[in-house]
């Protein structure tokens, strides 16, 4: 059997997609898709024990023709300059989806930061941007938080940058409040999920009241995810984290207070009172309304997607469905809210921070929530409005749109 599909190559038949349906040619195609700049960095790091590791930082710069380079900085030991190229370009077409001036960037460090010392962790970052500053700044490149990474970590970031160039809150976002970082910016991910849901039932005239949803993955966005579905009233049928997961009992729902709680305490839902466990892959099968791919990418596959009984997916990871395996689920009948519409809360309320910290201003967290909302029900709206007068996929539509306004910010410069 032959490997999954990346991120990337998922991502760059997504794309081919949407430009053969813009009748693009591959010239066009093929400029959409090439970064601007790639860069990687060696990075020595001596551990506490007095071993010495070399771990390596990337960073793909995509391209800026709508605004200064935007996206997160994962630490995992997964991610290489392949899974970056196909994430940075997955950001330049959400921020053109959302209609944010920012063009797209992702990268990184291949480090598990569980296996360091905070005060490692520290350093490795710190030397990142040592060797980084020249690349990013509030108006060229904007790094924010992603897998393993977190607003201590951006501050770290701001922190090290502001010694080369003075006090500059909005070289990162995803900050701590007390840093310049935005109010509701923390959930704002898994807030988003739970906005674009609500607009998609709303489109179909469905209530989300009683509907059942399984959750994989319990980090910043699938705990969010979480809490804004069950504010919505569904039932939360099934959640899992790295470790493995937890399945309500028979007809009944989970008590997520109760789970949060017991998250904080162990670091995990393992174990949760009141649940019996069940593992990742058996979760992704489950028969419910609603499945949230909330972990990393790649979840869902050729392989797996034949027994997937969700009535609805809404990927809120980027890219946790491989392309065979999103053709499936559309032979099928089951409908995918894509990724660059599902999880763009995130980059949504980082460009309000980047905002608010240029403008030396902060906005209350009532504002940050309503103009989320206006962001995501119009960009929501475009794509099922699209979907329906192309008679095409969620996916199709939001690709299009997204491609188009690329393209055109990118023509508009010249080449």
């Amino acid at each position: 059997m032959p490997p999954p599909a990346s991120i990337k190559q998922s991502h760059d038949a997504y794309l081919e997609n949407a430009c053969r349906r813009l009748s693009y040619d591959r010239s066009t195609y093929e400029l959409l898709l090439v970064a601007s700049r790639e860069i990687a960095v060696e990075l020595p790091l001596r551990r506490q024990d007095g071993s010495l590791v070399v771990y390596r930082g990337y960073r793909v710069q995509h391209h800026n023709a709508r605004g200064p380079y935007k996206g997160g900085l994962r630490f995992h030991p997964s991610i290489d300059m392949e899974e970056s190229r196909g994430l940075a370009c997955l950001m330049s077409l959400k921020c053109a989806l959302l209609d944010l001036p920012f063009g797209g960037a992702k990268g990184g460090i291949d480090c598990d930061p569980a296996s360091l010392q905070e005060r490692e962790l520290e350093e490795l970052v710190r030397k990142f941007i040592q060797k980084m500053h020249r690349n990013i700044g509030p108006n060229l490149d904007i790094p924010a938080p992603d897998v393993g990474s977190d607003a201590q970590a951006m501050a770290w970031i701001q922190d090290e940058y502001s010694k080369v160039y003075g006090h500059s809150p909005a070289v990162v976002t995803g900050k701590p409040v007390a840093t310049g970082g935005s109010k509701g910016r923390e959930a704002a991910t898994g807030e988003g999920v739970g906005i674009v849901v609500e607009c998609w039932a709303r489109q179909r005239g469905a209530s989300l009241v009683g509907k059942s949803a399984v959750i994989q993955g319990f980090g910043n966005v699938g705990s969010h995810a979480a809490q804004a579905l069950a504010a919505r009233g569904m039932r939360l049928l099934a959640l899992s984290d790295l470790r493995g997961g937890v399945l309500a009992e028979e007809g009944k729902g989970l008590d997520l207070e109760l789970i949060l709680a017991h998250h904080r305490e162990t670091g995990s839902v393992v174990g949760a009172p009141g649940c019996r466990p069940i593992e990742n892959q058996e979760l992704l099968e489950l028969d419910c309304d609603l499945l949230v791919p909330a972990a990393l990418g790649g979840a869902i596959t050729g392989e797996n997607a034949r027994r997937v009984r969700a009535h609805a997916i809404a990927e809120a990871a980027n890219g946790p469905i491989s392309e065979g395996a999103d053709a499936t689920l559309c032979k099928r009948g089951i409908p995918v809210l894509p990724d660059i519409l599902v999880n763009a809360g995130g980059v949504t309320v980082s460009y309000f921070e980047w905002v608010q910290n240029l403008q030396r201003f902060s906005w209350e967290l009532e504002e940050v929530q309503s103009r989320l909302r206006a962001r995501l029900e119009v960009a929501a709206q475009a794509v099922f409005d699209s979907a329906g007068a192309e008679r095409c996929s969620l996916r199709e539509a939001a690709y299009c749109i997204a491609t188009r306004r690329l393209k055109e910010a990118l023509l508009s410069f010249g080449i």
